[in-house]
Parts: structure tokens; C-alpha cells; sequence
């Protein structure tokens, strides 16, 4: 009976053995991945700030860009204010200042003329 609780002992020891062997592979595979995971991350980390940086300048500009069109836009409707006015102060104006304005008859009929193209052009497409 020892001696099979011996050989029991021996098995489990050398169980032990490969199992311990198998974890300090994955572990030294871990650390090595998580190195190579750190490094990835500082860049990712690093990425990111730039990002964010360029995502302020452009907020920034944006900001700029659209405060000049609000102030354009106002000068456009300012100028269209006026053109309305200008307009408007031109109906009041009274026929004789505009020039003669020539009504027309209703006994006046438009023609249209149509043209054939010459027999010449014809013969050289052919």
C-alpha cells in the first residue's frame, strides 16, 4: 500500500510539475503582452490627445468662420433692405422721368422665321 501511495505521491508531484510549468509560460506570455499592450496603449493615448487638439483648432476656426458669415449675412440683408427701398422709390417716380415706354399694339402679331439650312453644308456632312 505505500509503495502505491508513493507512486500516487510521484504522479501528483509531476502534475504539479508541468502544471506550474504551463502557468509560468502564460504568465511570462502575458507580461510580454502586456508590455507590447502598453506600448499600444501610450500610442492610442498619445493619438488621441492630438485628436483633440485638432478638434479644438478646427472648433476654433469654425467659431471664426461663422461669425464672419453672421456678419456678412447682415450686411447682405442691410443691402437688400436698401435695394428694396430703392426699388420701391423708383415705382413712385412718374412715367415721363422713366423715358417713353412704348406699349404694345394688339393688331401687331409676332412672326417667326425659320430658316433652312443650305443644301451646300448638307452635301459636305455627307
Amino acid at each position: 500500500m505505500n509503495l502505491i501511495a508513493d507512486f500516487l505521491m510521484a504522479a501528483g508531484a509531476f502534475s504539479v510539475s508541468v502544471y506550474c510549468l504551463v502557468l509560468s509560460r502564460r504568465l511570462r506570455r502575458f507580461t510580454a503582452l502586456e508590455s507590447a499592450m502598453g506600448g499600444a496603449i501610450a500610442v492610442l493615448s498619445a493619438q488621441v490627445d492630438d485628436m483633440t487638439k485638432a478638434l479644438e483648432r478646427a472648433r476654433s476656426s469654425a467659431q471664426t468662420s461663422a461669425s464672419g458669415l453672421e456678419d456678412q449675412v447682415r450686411r447682405a440683408e442691410a443691402a437688400a433692405a436698401r435695394l428694396d427701398l430703392i426699388l420701391a422709390s423708383m415705382h413712385d417716380l412718374p412715367e415721363e422721368a422713366s423715358g417713353p415706354v412704348q406699349e404694345p399694339t394688339e393688331d401687331k402679331r409676332l412672326r417667326v422665321v425659320r430658316r433652312r439650312p443650305e443644301r451646300t453644308m448638307l452635301r459636305v456632312a455627307e
